[in-house]
């Protein structure tokens, strides 16, 4: 059988972080090879799987990833060796029985997710296909609205701004290679605002800008005086979308009330309440289109009010929330929590159960959100998994480093494959 798994071989590379991180190869019988990298999180939900760390203080600082590399090596070569890399459900049925723990912490979900998609790319190798055509198949043509980091804060940059991402929104192109010039002209119009008002430029972790601005509403209104610089429109052609990771701003009193904490601002802390009022007192005032994480990941009568109050406005992402888990975003569905789900293949650690949870959200009309991690590599598994899922939306960073840009520049030669066939709607 040409699509057996002759080999599969890993090794521990580097992320965008300087961080270690497994990157895998596997080979078919027939010599199609499938590589990838498995990128990582540097704000991660609790109820992610487990990404399998060395611990040995004297290496890498303890994150080294000798144990999952030997896992790859090891235990899973053994397992999928004469697998069917053409049947992804069995592939990744196999690779999760062979752990046998409800979150992957026995081989580590970064080792798992490292054959899982090896073993997509390689098949779709030796079928001559491009990835999102063996995910989704040959209908697939949607090309998404990329939500653009355009100023880090919170985990990602040593600045003063508690909210993680500021975003911008290219919903108003014609397709996606017009939505990322707008994206790169609004980006680097941002550059010359900061630096004329004497903010510094560089960047954080997904290549957003990090001036250490003196509030949140100074980094949105930036966000607007770009757009316009740019020559685009806001609310019309561009507008904002926001990262709050709500969840590591979280303080839990002994009586189990909850608390969010503005330590990097030195602003007052609020309660879900306070919150939703400063949330409603934004979307008032600027173009916002999407929040992420704008309650922590145990906070749902949180979320149901945030739901009530903004979710027929705004799209509100889950991502703590909901780990790209099926169990989570059905009880969000079930309760009436957000309408929105971010999905990250290394949270689950798998392709199957990454569309499983694709389609369970697309089952209730939640939309869903296509993410990198904050620790990246030059792998563009996501660009593809965007199309192949029909999302309609990208979060990958910034427009500028190469990790980030990799994913652009992936979905870029899609459009062009696809020709006339390539389709860019607006989601909000």
């Amino acid at each position: 059988m040409k699509t057996a798994i002759k080999s599969i071989h890993a090794i521990q590379v580097l992320d965008s972080r300087g961080n270690p991180t497994v990157s895998v190869k596997l080979e078919l019988e027939d010599g199609s090879v499938g590589q990838t990298s498995v990128p990582s999180g540097a704000s991660t939900g609790e109820f992610e799987a487990v990404e399998l760390r060395d611990g040995d203080t004297k290496v890498y600082r303890g994150k080294g990833v000798l144990k999952a590399v030997a896992n790859v090596n090891g235990p899973i070569a053994a397992a999928l060796k004469g697998a069917d890399a053409s049947n992804q459900g069995g592939v990744d049925k196999l690779l999760i029985e062979l752990d046998g723990t409800p979150n992957k912490q026995k081989l580590g979900a970064n080792a798992i997710l490292g054959a899982s998609v090896a073993a997509a790319k390689a098949a779709a190798k030796s079928a001559g296909i491009e990835l999102f055509t063996l995910l989704g198949g040959q209908s697939r043509a949607l090309l998404p609205v990329p939500l653009v980091n355009v100023i880090n804060g919170g985990a990602h940059a040593d600045n003063s701004l508690d909210v993680q991402e500021f975003m911008i929104a290219p919903h108003g192109a014609s397709s996606f290679s017009e939505a990322v010039r707008m994206a790169a002209e609004t980006f680097h119009a941002l550059g010359k605002l900061l630096k004329n008002d004497g903010y510094n430029t560089g960047v954080g972790d997904e290549g957003g800008y990090a001036p250490r601005l003196e509030s949140m509403d100074l980094a949105l209104d930036f966000l607007l005086r770009a757009i316009e610089r740019a020559g685009f429109r806001p609310g019309r052609d561009i507008s904002l979308a926001l990262d709050v990771a709500a969840s590591e701003l979280v303080k839990e009193a002994p009586d189990g009330s909850i608390s969010y904490v503005f330590s990097k601002s030195g602003g007052p802390n609020r309660d879900a309440e306070q919150m939703v009022e400063m949330y409603e007192d934004w979307v008032d005032r600027y173009p916002i289109v999407s929040i992420e994480d704008g309650l922590g990941e145990n906070d749902w009568n949180g979320w149901k009010v945030l739901t009530q109050r903004l979710g027929r406005r705004i799209q509100l992402v889950g991502d703590d929330l909901f780990v790209t888990n099926t169990e989570r975003i059905q009880r969000g569905i079930n309760e009436g929590v957000a309408n929105s789900v971010l999905i990250k293949l290394n949270q689950i650690g798998s392709v199957t159960e990454t569309l499983a949870a694709i389609e369970t959200a697309f089952g209730a009309n939640y939309t869903n959100v296509i993410s990198h991690r904050s620790g990246e590599t030059d792998d563009a598994t996501i660009a593809d998994l965007a199309v192949a899922a029909n999302a309609g939306q990208i979060k990958t960073g910034s427009m500028c480093r190469g990790e980030r840009i990799a994913k652009y520049n992936r979905l870029l030669w899609i459009e062009s494959e696809l020709g006339n066939r390539a389709q860019y709607k607006n989601p909000f």
